[in-house]
């Protein structure tokens, strides 16, 4: 697979896991979650992708590895709210199994872009 192939799939892959995080927040707020708790997962959730989309169209390698530390940071914001969750114990049977997937993606895509990271910056 070719660099730009690599991108559009990681796009794609961000994406969806955008979708995934909207729809688990919508759920979220059926349960009468803490809205802050459901915003703050929301806003980091989707800018992973929207961050990433964004980096794949910088002006310049500084640019890049500017805006691929911020989706780095992002993703690890989204994995942090997602172990909070988790953690609190207070999610019903149904959410709880939208967690796991969720948690298990934002893992990868944290480690991705904690890679791609280290690679620009070295180049």
């Amino acid at each position: 697979m070719d660099n730009r192939e690599f991108k559009l799939r990681l796009e794609k892959r961000t994406k969806a896991f955008a979708i995934a995080v909207v729809r688990f927040c919508i759920y979220l707020r059926k349960l009468n979650l803490p809205e802050a708790l459901i915003i703050q997962l929301l806003k980091a959730g989707t800018a992973i992708g929207s961050n990433y989309r964004e980096a794949n169209r910088a002006e310049s390698k500084s640019d890049f590895i500017h805006k691929i530390g911020i989706v780095e940071k992002e993703a690890s914001e989204t994995e942090y709210w997602l172990e909070v969750i988790d953690e609190s114990h207070i999610l019903d049977k149904h959410a709880s199994d939208q967690l796991i997937p969720l948690i298990k993606e934002s893992k990868e895509l944290l480690s991705l872009f904690t890679s791609i990271s280290k690679t620009s910056k070295k180049r």
